[in-house]
């Protein structure tokens, strides 16, 4: 019985491990298309086929992105959904500007960690730990060539404290991360979260609830 117990908790860490990133390619590439008819069906995912494949599949330029908006950020994601050739490689990035002042605002990425570094200006960055951590925040002010992790599913964010525009790129350990920025998806959800739910969890009043709701939550996504 024991040696049974044992070999579960083998199979359970070994899956843990597996499951931890995105699965490894069983081939040197597995660039996606959008309509499957002209693919291949390979390990799981419809790719185009291997002879059709162009250098292009694996390349796009990045411009800097206009800030004007309220946030006074924009990020430009380059996952799997903008480069084809991502598909199956468990990596992606983003480059972000900011104008003065601007935020990134508190976002999580539910399936990959991020690294990120600063190419330009002075940013005040930082995560918050689970609730079995005591939600600790980890804060650090980040000046040009300093790099910065956050941990994959933290609630973390970016701020531009410096007197010009910031820019910064952020490398993540999945092809599709996703974003879930924290206003937007409490008070713009569709349908909307009950008013109920919402002045419990957050011990305010309704008509705050109200505002919020009403406001117009801008994605810099």
């Amino acid at each position: 019985m024991k040696v049974i117990y044992f070999l579960v908790c083998i199979l359970a860490l070994a899956s843990s491990v597996a499951f931890a990133y995105d699965p490894s390619p069983l081939q040197d590439f597995c660039v996606a298309i959008q309509d499957p008819k002209d693919g291949v069906f390979v390990n799981g995912k419809f790719c185009k086929d291997p002879a059709l494949v162009k250098a292009e599949d694996f390349f796009k330029h990045i411009e800097p992105a206009n800030t004007s908006n309220p946030l006074g950020s924009q990020v430009t994601p380059v996952a799997v959904d903008q480069l084809f050739g991502l598909n199956t490689l468990g990596i992606s990035l983003a480059r972000i500007d900011f104008a003065p002042k601007g935020l990134n605002p508190p976002h999580t990425h539910p399936r990959g960690s991020e690294i990120l570094i600063v190419l330009e200006g002075t940013l005040y960055v930082g995560f918050v730990t689970s609730n079995q951590d005591k939600n600790r925040l980890f804060t650090k002010v980040l000046n040009k060539g300093d790099v910065f992790v956050f941990p994959i599913g933290l609630i973390h964010f970016q701020l531009n404290v410096g007197y010009g525009n910031a820019v910064a790129i952020a490398g993540l350990s999945s092809q599709n991360p996703g974003t879930i920025t924290i206003a937007k998806a409490l008070f713009e959800s569709n349908p909307a979260i009950s008013d109920e739910v919402l002045t419990k969890a957050f011990q305010v009043d309704k008509s705050i609830i109200d505002y919020l709701q009403q406001q117009s939550w801008y994605d810099n996504n």
